[in-house]
């Protein structure tokens, strides 16, 4: 499976960049279970999130565009309806989201 360029943030740590297999099941291992998808067309990216982190209590991960994320945040680029990698650096992120 191919690997590509993706941003994680976990509630405990800072934003790192990795690689990330596309598969779906690669995708809910690195959130913890079930995805739900956040889409900021503006920066082309993909937020994933676990779809039940706030109902399954995870701890507050971070804040984006007004939204806050429970649990393991990924984000991936996307073209179409594909993931793709990350089209921006990890600094240009971390100064995105501050």
């Amino acid at each position: 499976m191919i690997r590509i360029k993706c941003f994680i943030k976990r509630p405990d740590s800072d934003w790192y960049a990795t690689n990330i297999s596309c598969s779906l099941g690669a995708i809910q291992n690195a959130v913890g279970g079930y995805i739900e998808t956040v889409t900021l067309p503006k920066d082309h990216v993909v937020i994933i999130c676990n779809e039940e982190g706030l109902l399954r209590g995870l701890p507050y991960c971070c804040t984006i565009d007004g939204i806050s994320f429970c649990g393991n945040v990924v984000v991936l680029g996307y073209k179409g309806d594909e993931f793709a990698p990350v089209p921006m650096s990890l600094k240009e992120w971390r100064e995105r989201v501050k």
